[in-house]
């Protein structure tokens, strides 16, 4: 009996100290736009990091608070599907197609676009909107 409980005790320490890993950046970007389309401005901004940098239109910003975050989230004229999704190291670029947000209607429905993050812990520090439309195809002038 004491075998037993010398044998759990052991293997609950050794469990104990083994940490668990962060989510994957695909799985945090999945996360995100699930709780963008959910409608959960909340949930999308607890995925940022303090001082996350958004860069869009041109623009970029510091998410320094959880309050910036959540509006910036609130901000988003779209919900989004996601129809391509690529991770290499700590970097996801996700292409989505635009829908309708629960609250407003989209000012680009059925149009795609492509979003660069960049994942640290479990945590967004990179949200940068790029272009979606291909690159011209052509000889080289």
């Amino acid at each position: 009996m004491q075998l037993w409980l010398l044998l759990a005790l052991f293997f609950g320490l050794v469990l104990a100290g083994c940490g668990s890993t962060p989510p994957s950046p695909e799985s945090v970007v999945r996360a995100w736009s699930q709780e963008l389309n959910d409608g959960d401005n909340q949930g999308a901004a607890k995925l940022f990091a303090p001082g996350a940098k958004i860069v869009q239109a041109g623009t970029t910003i510091r998410l320094d608070t959880q309050a910036q975050a959540v509006a910036w989230n609130a901000a988003l004229p779209c919900s989004g599907t996601i129809v391509s999704i690529k991770t290499k190291g700590d970097t996801t670029t996700a292409t989505f197609v635009l829908g309708d947000r629960r609250e407003r209607k989209c000012d680009g429905p059925g149009e795609r676009a492509t979003a660069i993050v960049r994942v640290n812990e479990g945590k967004i520090v990179l949200w940068h909107q790029t272009s979606a439309a291909p690159a011209p195809v052509g000889p080289a002038v």
